[in-house]
């Protein structure tokens, strides 16, 4: 796997976030995603710039929505993955759990993997 294919953390959450949510991928619902399955609190911020990123890297297509009175004329940008995004999330999925092999006796059995 080329460097450029692997993701980083918070960009796999971001991935799979916006997998998990599918139509309804903005913004503020990848943040809220985050901080619901993670638990930790998310700058909206650093969601922005992870997503900036990711459509930078060509993992991810940006579309903006209708605009809204009540975002003052604005319109949301909603994001979805691509074929070539959808490989990165698997190949940093496999990297993880090749990682994690092994590990199972010191993190316990809510923690084993099935065959990757």
């Amino acid at each position: 796997m080329a460097k450029g294919d692997f993701l980083g953390e918070f960009e796999y959450i971001v991935m799979l976030s916006l997998i998990r949510l599918g139509d309804d991928a903005y913004g503020m619902t990848v943040r809220q995603d985050i901080e619901e399955r993670t638990g930790r609190p998310t700058a909206v911020g650093a969601v922005y710039a992870a997503l900036e990123r990711l459509e930078e890297k060509g993992y991810i297509k940006s579309t903006a929505g209708e605009t809204t009175r009540g975002r003052g004329g604005r319109s949301k940008t909603y994001y979805a993955v691509n074929k070539t995004g959808l490989q990165a999330v698997r190949q940093t999925r496999t990297v993880f759990r090749r990682m994690e092999k092994g590990t199972e006796t010191k993190l316990g059995p809510a923690f084993r993997l099935k065959a990757a």
